[in-house]
Formats: structure tokens, C-alpha cells, sequence
């Protein structure tokens, strides 16, 4: 059988692409990788192979280490080869997967990950799942959902009257939450007036007695949004109380759990995530800690038919029938999409919910040694509690000028010790932000790190002076 020279060609390279050494950070410029791929459309067509090299020799240079274990700058993720295995097949059958009937398998697939997830995060069962593109779309969803219900709860019915003439909804959440939740607010039509911003603690979370008092000062649909797994921090807010003031107050609430809601997982962490299941909506990654590749994201909520509400798309072409499974577009806010079910099927298969829990658990314990290590270093200080897989690295010296210093830090790892890191400004200082996810990091690795920060901080002090 003679193969597709293209796919062949992209086959091949994708076998040894992680089996050799490769740079963790980009090599060219943003002027140069315009030069590579900027070039005049062809008149005539090129034959798929050369297209495949030339598409290669264009992005190699301007690609991110992210499938590394040395990666700590982001919580990414690194792509699970038997998911982009199962990547592959997805793009090789061209499934879309809209509705059952355009793609029975890639529905029931998305029908299977939803109950090992409900499963594995012991939420509420009946609750539906949309598999969306990360966690800024899920709680784009789950948010939308919520919008529909708070509204209704007050006599409005938000799908017939629409935005206009709604009643004034309320959301409140930490002054120091994810950018992705402010996003998702201002695209369902929520603006600043809508947001009621409470003060957080030292880690980025919550104050809970603030809370009670600003929902007291008010009525009206109101909405929490929560977090689990502070994007710095690593922190989880108090969800017991959260989930009486919502039930004091008719509200919803929501949490933002794109990596801490796998938490869950480990019986060690039940102290963090106790009172999470009595949420009402809640959003998760895929492609964080699962390594599922990209794109790969569930919005979770309780009330299906509020679920439903939000993202049904009908039309008389839309063949459905009450024989069909599941019907993804009831959960999603796309039509024509990818069938993200199958690669998403295919690492929950092979990791299994040990495999899972340990690549959750390993990479706690990673950030824990790291943290332990960093800590004893002269002039460093790691912040807060390290109670997941976030480690923030600061200076206990504040004479010294910190941008500076905690810039030329990364500079002098990214340089010479073959890692990436990179700096955030939070809460008004800078901070070199270490993040454990990347599949294959381990001890070894978080030990190398350790001595890494401590050799690179050395250096450091040379070139401050100190």
C-alpha cells in the first residue's frame, strides 16, 4: 500500500521530534519567523511532502519547550503521546462532531469521558459535561448557564427577553482572580458594573468575611465565582462557607478549578477541595494535568437543563432524533468542532486512575522538594504555603531592587541550565513563578532545579553587587 507522502513525512518526524535533543527556547525572532513564514502565496500547488518540510523548517525555531520536564513557566502541560496518537486519527477521520448523528462515535466518546470524569472528581452524577477548548471556554459555558438560571430564579426568562431589561446580576469574586474569568464575563455581557471585587488574602484567595458582608449589602441574582488552584499560588478558597453564602443567598456558584480541581483526586488534599461538590458549575483543563494535547477543556454543571439552555443550537437541518445518543451541541457553544472525545478518551484510557493519580501526586511532591530546597537558600524565599504544584520564589531582602534582581535570576537559569522559567509581577512585586506540569517532571528534576536557582542566584548577587 503506498502511504500519503505528506502524512508519512509528518508521521515520521512526529516519532523522533521528542527523542532528540531539542532547545527549550525559541531561536528566532518574531522578524525572522515572519521571514519563514510570510513568504508570497504560490501560484501554482506544491506537493504535500515539501509542504510538510517546509512547514517544519518554518516553525522549529519560533517553538516553545513545553513537552519538556524542565518547563516551569506556565501550567501547560506537554501533549501524552498516546493522546496525540489518538490526535492524529481525530484529524486522519475528520469526524465533526456537532450532533450524534454527524459523528455517533465521537458522541458516545464525549458520553464515556463525561461519566470517568463526574467519576474521578466525585461531582454530582447527574451533572452534564461540555468538552470544550480549555478552561477560559469552560467557564465561558458554565457561566453561561449560570447567567440563565440566577435571571429565572427572579421571574426573568432569559432566553426569550434576552440581556435587555434582565435583572441586575451580581458577581462576586476575589480581587486577584484568573483573567480567563473576567474575560468569559465581559463576552457574555457582564461589564465592571456588574463585578463586585472582594479583598484577598496573602495567596490570592478570597476573604470569606468580606464576602458575607458584601452579599448582604444586596439582592437580586448574584453569582460566586470561586477558585481552586490559584494560578500563582496554587491556593484553594474555603468552599464550605462559599457554599452556605450561595445557598443563603439563591446563588450560583461557580469554580474555577483549570488545574486544582484534579486535586480531587488525592485523598491527601481533601482538605482543600472539602464543600467543592456542592458547587453548581465547575471548570477544568484537560490539557494542564492530563496531558490530553491541545485543545482540551470541560465545563461541568449540575443543572443540565440550565446547561442545555445556555448552548442548544436547533435549526430543521440538524437531524436529530430520539433514538440518538448524545447530542454534543446541547453542551457546547460551537457547531462544527473537532471531536476532542477521542484523544481525550484515549489518555484516560491509558493513564487509568492510578496513572492519574500519581502524575498528580508526583508533581505535588516535586514542587514540595523544590520549594523545601529554595527555601534555604540565602536571599531567596519561597511564598505562601506550596499546597499544590505552584512555587513562588521571592527575595527576603527588600532593599534590594527586585525587578531587577528576579529578572536577571531567570535570565542567568533560562541561560545556562537548561530550563524555562519566567517571572510575574503579583501583588506588586515581582516573582519568579515556578509551575510543576509538565509530564515526565519528577524529584530528579525539582532537585536539579533547586540547585539550578541556587547556582544561578549566586551569579546574580555578583552582577547586583551584592
Amino acid at each position: 500500500m503506498t502511504l500519503n507522502p505528506a502524512m508519512a513525512r509528518a508521521a515520521a518526524y512526529g516519532q523522533t521530534y521528542r527523542q532528540k535533543p531539542r532547545p527549550l527556547h525559541p531561536s528566532a525572532s518574531a522578524r525572522e519567523l515572519r521571514r519563514r513564514f510570510c513568504v508570497p502565496l504560490p501560484d501554482e500547488p506544491t506537493a504535500g511532502e515539501a509542504v510538510i518540510d517546509q512547514l517544519i523548517t518554518a516553525a522549529e525555531p519560533g517553538l516553545v519547550g513545553n513537552t519538556d520536564p524542565n518547563f516551569y513557566a506556565w501550567v501547560m502541560g506537554g501533549s501524552d503521546p498516546v493522546g496525540v496518537a489518538a490526535d492524529w486519527l481525530t484529524s486522519v477521520w475528520g469526524q465533526n462532531a456537532a450532533i450524534f448523528q454527524t459523528s455517533p462515535a465521537a458522541a458516545i466518546a464525549e458520553e464515556a469521558v463525561s461519566g470517568w470524569l463526574l467519576e474521578l472528581l466525585d461531582l454530582p452524577r447527574q451533572s452534564s459535561v461540555g468538552l470544550v477548548t480549555g478552561a477560559t471556554m469552560a467557564g465561558f459555558v458554565a457561566l453561561a448557564a449560570a447567567r440563565s438560571a440566577v435571571v429565572a430564579r427572579f421571574g426573568y426568562d432569559f432566553e426569550r427577553d434576552g440581556l435587555q431589561g434582565a435583572p441586575f446580576v451580581r458577581i462576586y469574586l476575589s480581587d486577584d482572580t484568573h483573567a480567563s474569568n473576567l474575560a468569559a464575563l465581559r463576552h457574555l455581557g457582564f461589564g465592571e458594573a456588574n463585578i463586585v471585587r472582594i479583598p484577598s488574602d496573602a495567596n490570592g484567595l478570597i476573604d470569606t468575611n468580606a464576602l458575607r458582608i458584601a452579599m448582604a449589602q444586596s439582592d437580586g441574582p448574584k453569582i460566586i465565582i470561586s477558585t481552586a488552584g490559584h494560578i500563582n499560588s496554587g491556593g484553594f478558597e474555603d468552599f464550605e462557607p462559599l457554599a452556605d453564602l450561595a445557598q443563603l443567598h439563591n446563588a450560583w456558584l461557580h469554580v474555577d478549578g483549570a488545574f486544582g480541581l484534579w486535586a480531587r483526586l488525592l485523598p491527601e488534599k481533601d482538605d482543600l477541595t472539602r464543600g467543592l461538590d456542592r458547587a453548581d458549575s465547575w471548570s477544568v483543563d484537560g490539557h494542564k494535568w492530563l496531558q490530553i494535547p491541545y485543545d482540551s477543556g470541560f465545563a461541568i454543571v449540575k443543572d443540565a437543563e440550565a446547561h442545555k439552555r445556555a448552548m442548544d443550537i436547533s435549526a430543521g437541518y440538524l437531524n436529530q432524533s430520539r433514538d440518538d445518543g448524545r447530542n454534543p451541541t446541547e453542551f457546547n457553544p460551537e457547531l462544527s468542532r473537532r471531536a476532542r472525545g477521542f484523544a481525550a478518551w484515549a489518555v484516560f484510557r491509558a493513564l487509568g486512575k492510578r496513572g492519574i493519580c500519581d502524575l498528580i501526586s508526583g508533581h505535588c511532591q516535586s514542587a514540595q522538594l523544590a520549594a523545601s530546597k529554595i527555601a534555604m537558600i540565602p536571599g531567596l524565599e519561597v511564598a505562601g504555603t506550596v499546597t499544590l504544584n505552584q512555587v513562588i520564589v521571592t527575595l527576603s531582602d527588600d532593599t534590594i531592587d527586585m525587578q531587577q534582581a528576579t529578572k536577571l535570576l531567570a535570565a542567568e537559569l533560562n541561560q545556562s541550565h537548561g530550563v524555562f522559567v519566567k517571572t510575574a509581577d503579583w501583588k506588586g512585586r515581582a516573582v519568579l513563578r515556578l509551575s510543576f506540569i509538565a509530564k515526565g517532571t519528577d524529584g530528579n528534576h525539582a532537585d536539579v532545579l533547586a540547585q539550578s536557582v541556587s547556582i544561578a542566584w549566586a551569579k546574580t548577587r555578583q552582577k547586583l553587587d551584592l
